[in-house]
């Protein structure tokens, strides 16, 4: 996976391949799926939600910059894939989901493979997580119609938020940076997410 999915489709930090190594994919789908939990695509974990394609996990990862001492918001927990990875990554993971059963499944996963750096709540994830912020680092596994404000106003200066836009027949994976000037957007391409559901993104 890491050398055919990610090395060979332009992903190069090393601290992301090396993550993307050391997290057992296969602890963070259903067992009817783990047959296909390397495979290049999103699998369906339950609730009408999925656990990304490892591409898109790595290209968020990677999006960020992360060096390691980093506070990361992450959005839509799922099934707690995303964010035992970031746990390898940074200093230490909020991560909010809107589904508690998906959310008791995560932790029980994290805490199986012993990853003690991510605290899961929850909520409503496109209003973030006041009380936690400023983060360095915010990454979104849904789409939304735009960023939410909420989110922008929890980036710190210099952080990095990931967030895929919906935009009729495709998402756009896009990259906004806070600088001291104000933010900076990019897209990295186009990907396919599940809606982001809640105030400041899609009705349910």
């Amino acid at each position: 996976m890491v050398e055919r999915q990610l090395a060979a489709r332009g992903i190069a930090d090393e601290r992301v391949l090396e993550a993307m190594a050391e997290v057992p994919r296969e602890l963070f789908v259903p067992l009817r799926e783990r047959r296909r939990a390397y495979a290049d695509r999103a699998l369906s974990i339950g609730q009408g939600q999925t656990i990304s394609q490892p591409w898109i996990v790595a290209a968020i990862c990677q999006a960020l910059e992360l060096t390691g001492n980093e506070l990361v918001l992450e959005v839509g927990t799922g099934s707690g894939y995303s964010a035992a990875v970031l746990a390898r990554l940074a200093r230490r993971v909020i991560s909010i989901e809107r589904v508690p059963a998906l959310a008791a499944g995560a932790e029980r996963a994290l805490t199986e493979l012993g990853v003690d750096r991510v605290e899961v709540i929850v909520g409503d994830g496109s209003v973030g997580s006041p009380s936690d912020g400023p983060f360095d680092a915010i990454a979104v596994h849904a789409a939304a119609p735009e960023p939410p404000p909420s989110l922008l106003a929890q980036l710190a200066t210099g952080g990095r938020l990931v967030i895929p836009l919906a935009t009729g027949d495709v998402d756009l994976l896009t990259v906004y940076e806070r600088g001291v000037e104000g933010l900076k957007r990019r897209v990295i391409g186009p990907c396919r997410f599940v809606p982001l559901i809640g105030a400041e993104g899609f009705d349910e």
